[in-house]
């Protein structure tokens, strides 16, 4: 009896041996803290494990495995299976998608958003580039056009950029470059501190990250309708990783991102209708900049950002005008369609 005892105990270990082997695990290299900004993360790993029977699961760490600036380098060591990461950390690695992060490009909202990244991600250069850093695109982190706060007099006017400290990063910074601002890009979890110690007299951020980040309880006031532009953020899977998925695997991971980003704009859409019950609660002023002084802005800080970039990027051999081309065909699409 002991020895039939003993071959069904080895049995059920070699059983859960095989199992536990043949569960996959990624873990998932994000930062801050849970926010809009990561939902749709959250989404695609719920639907993965749901898909897989919990075969597949996500451990996504924020902070815990990388730098926010260090993603895509640990993307491409196979320190972790996925990340995020924003195209204007590091500019250099991603030439390809800071195209999505030039100023007033148009886009209107969270859709034309997701579309114009999309259709980008889905060029043969994009795919080339990212392969070098041994990532493969997955998604976007799409966010409204980035605002300011800052702290003191509001400024309404062009002329009042000159010698603003403002914290924003790739396009946008070059944009206020433009009219004379001194842009910093401290990392989003560093704004917070940056203004409270009077490093920066502005930050540019979307909704949520002055939310999750804490600027708003800095800011004395926003511009509401200035809408220089956003930053491009993707999340990023290791090749290696993602080829050496089960066909069923790759399946259900393929096949959630369509949801997990309809979750996203969803969540995002209710953080955005709260916003103006935020700065009331907060007393913040709401920096409405007239007509005529964002035409200013356009054409100091929009088309000759865009034509340098064109110029640049095609001297690097990177097929520039075909991608910003691609943007304005994407919206035109998109807003037919819709």
């Amino acid at each position: 009896m002991s020895n039939m005892m003993t071959k069904i105990c080895v049995s059920a270990l070699a059983l859960s041996i095989a199992s536990e082997a043949a569960a996959t695990e990624w873990n998932v290299s994000v930062w801050g803290k849970r926010r809009a900004f990561t939902e749709h993360i959250h989404k695609l790993a719920e639907l993965v494990e749901e898909k897989t029977g919990g075969e597949f699961t996500m451990n996504i760490s924020y902070g815990g495995l990388s730098k926010n600036t260090e993603n895509l380098d640990g993307i491409s060591i196979g320190a972790f299976e996925m990340a995020q990461f924003c195209a204007g950390y590091h500019p250099d690695k991603n030439r390809a998608i800071t195209v999505l992060e030039l100023p007033f490009l148009g886009v209107s909202n969270l859709d034309e958003e997701v579309a114009v990244s999309h259709a980008v991600y889905a060029h043969p250069a994009v795919a080339e580039e990212m392969a070098q850093w041994n990532a493969k695109m997955l998604m976007t982190s799409p966010m409204p056009q980035y605002n300011i706060v800052g702290t003191g007099e509001p400024r309404d006017e062009v002329a009042e950029f000159d010698g603003m400290r403002v914290r924003a990063t790739g396009g946008l910074g070059k944009a206020f470059t433009a009219v004379g601002g001194v842009p910093t890009s401290v990392t989003s979890s560093e704004a917070y501190q940056a203004m409270e110690s009077g490093v920066v007299d502005t930050v540019a951020f979307a909704q949520h990250a002055h939310l999750s980040f804490g600027t708003i309880n800095q800011a004395d006031w926003w511009t509401a309708n200035l809408n220089p532009g956003t930053v491009n953020c993707p999340v990023v899977v290791n090749i290696d990783a993602y080829e050496a998925l089960s066909d069923a695997e790759r399946e259900a991971l393929d096949s959630s991102v369509d949801e997990a980003i309809a979750y996203y704009l969803e969540n995002y859409g209710k953080l955005l209708k709260q916003w103006d019950e935020v700065l009331e609660e907060k007393g913040v002023e709401k920096v409405m900049i007239s007509d005529e002084e964002l035409a200013k802005f356009r054409d100091v800080g929009g088309a000759p950002i865009r034509d340098a970039w064109i110029e640049e990027m095609s001297a690097q051999g990177i097929p520039a005008q075909e991608l910003y081309d691609l943007v304005n065909t994407t919206l035109d699409e998109a807003r037919a369609t819709n």
